[in-house]
């Protein structure tokens, strides 16, 4: 039982005994040893405490010791549900049908297993990941850096080393967002299918107005949506482009006409409907994202498509759905062009990645983002980092004159062929530096493809950057539980194994 938490631990039965399976043992032994680590490295106990402090700033303080008891067992399963989640993979149903099949799980997750098993259910998990913010979950990746860099206590969690903070390994990435592709004229259609089908649902709750059906409309913009991909580049296309996108603007005009009238009956009579004040508002707030960025919309594929004229990135709309994204030019064979957030990594030389950070603006660029987070990668190493190492992207004069200054190891990668050359040729520490670089480069593909499953499906740039906190956080304690420990807990498969 952990001191801070403030109730005792569920029961937890014993763990069936499988025979003729190394898989199953391999990931009981890995869900062990997390468990040992977020035990013995106070990071459960962290995020208790920080969830107790979040009961206590909200209205429920009056309800008594019982809510904040059963509060606090939630808080629990939140973290664990979380973590096994992004472990595992999969989506919010995956997870609770993976949790009522296994024992193995709901030992891991604290869940109910006696007479009956009560698991959470999609919805459950889905407030489960959404527990903390992303700044309160920072102070939770933080207090494990803490734990596993400090020796003693490394130890008693079992790790044969603590965790070696001296060198650090930094890139940069884009995190894609969920949206289509900003092609101009596929705004046009998305904001119309918005309003349409905010129509219907105010048509099927009860208020109508006077229109043709919404189902015509839809079929209209769908058919010039294929019109304007099949005029493709051919000869002759760009006229019949022209043509479609005028039609799609006097489609988006009409449909925008009835979404204001729809959107204003709604706000005015919402209670003729069976809808309640706040469903009402969900509507409202829809229409109204979608009705006051349309004719912008508009302009711009007017632009675009018939003036054509160049519009800068700083003035695009990339999506009517997110507005915190950006273009961004990384020069990739498999994408010249992606459409999302900087994010900032920073990893030790066993993988554990102790700094990140999701631009919610355009990335200031590598070599002045390096500047502006290495005060507070050494902050995070108890100021025991020494040196960086990164691509050429990081290089400039700033950035070699500031390590000159901090005395610190210059790891950055020379932007002139020659210079590299000659210190590849005569520093041996920088080359073998540089060599263990490229597995930064495979750290990132396994954070994002594995533990946020290639383009994360949260919607508003906050979720994305809690996102990214909890997937970091289950990548550390999966990077230490396959470190070496003090304690061999491999036991010994049966002998029929």
């Amino acid at each position: 039982m952990s001191p801070n938490i403030g109730f005792q631990d569920s029961l937890r039965p014993v763990l069936p005994s499988v025979v003729g399976c190394k898989d199953y043992h391999d990931e009981r032994r890995l869900l062990e040893r997390v468990d040992r680590i977020m035990r013995g490295s106070g990071l459960e106990a962290k995020f208790l405490g920080l969830s107790r402090e979040q009961f206590e700033a909200g209205e429920r303080v009056q309800a008594g010791g019982r809510a904040l008891e059963r509060y606090l067992r939630h808080s629990a399963r939140a973290l664990r549900c979380t973590v096994l989640m992004r472990l595992v993979g999969g989506s919010y149903r995956e997870m609770s049908v993976r949790l009522a099949h296994s024992p193995l799980y709901r030992w891991f997750c604290a869940c109910e297993d006696f007479e009956v098993i009560k698991v959470p259910g999609k919805s459950t998990l889905n407030d489960y990941a959404h527990w903390l913010d992303a700044g309160k979950m920072e102070e939770v990746l933080d207090a494990l850096t803490r734990a596993v860099g400090d020796q003693e206590q490394a130890r008693q969690i079992g790790l044969e080393n603590e965790l070696d903070l001296v060198a650090a390994w930094v890139d940069s990435t884009c995190l894609e967002a969920n949206v289509h592709f900003p092609t101009d004229w596929v705004l046009l259609r998305d904001g119309v299918r918005t309003i349409l089908c905010c129509v219907e649902t105010i048509r099927r709750h009860g208020l109508r107005k006077r229109m043709p059906e919404p189902a015509g409309f839809q079929s209209a913009i769908n058919a010039l949506a294929m019109a304007m991909s099949a005029a493709g580049r051919k000869p002759g296309s760009k006229k019949v482009r022209k043509k479609v996108l005028r039609a799609m603007k006097k489609l988006c005009r009409v449909v925008e006409q009835h979404g204001r009238r729809y959107r204003e009956a709604l706000d005015k009579d919402w209670r003729k409907t069976d809808l309640r004040r706040p469903q009402a508002e969900v509507i409202l707030r829809r229409l109204d994202n979608v009705l006051a960025q349309l004719p912008a919309a508009r302009s711009q594929a007017h632009d675009r498509i018939i003036g054509e004229r160049a519009v800068p990135n700083a003035e695009k709309i990339l999506s009517l759905y997110e507005e915190d994204i950006h273009v961004v030019v990384r020069g990739k064979a498999s994408a010249e062009v992606e459409f999302g957030n900087s994010l900032f990594i920073a990893e030790t030389t066993a993988g554990y990645i102790f700094d990140h950070h999701l631009s919610q603006e355009a990335s200031p660029g590598d070599a002045q983002w390096l500047r502006e987070r290495y005060p507070l990668m050494q902050q995070k190493t108890g100021g025991r980092l020494c040196g960086v190492t990164t691509d050429r992207g990081f290089e400039s004069k700033r950035n070699r004159q500031y390590l000159e200054e901090l005395e610190h190891f210059n790891g950055l990668c020379p932007r002139q062929p020659d210079e590299l050359r000659r210190r590849l040729a005569k520093d041996d520490v920088f080359a073998a530096a540089q060599r263990r670089r490229a597995q930064t480069e495979s750290r990132i593909g396994i954070l994002k493809n594995a533990f946020l499953d290639g383009r994360p499906r949260a919607k508003g740039f906050a979720h994305r950057q809690l996102q990214v906190a909890w997937a970091i956080l289950a990548h550390n304690l999966w990077v230490l539980a396959r470190q070496p420990w003090t304690e061999d807990q491999i036991e010994a498969l049966p002998a029929a194994a």
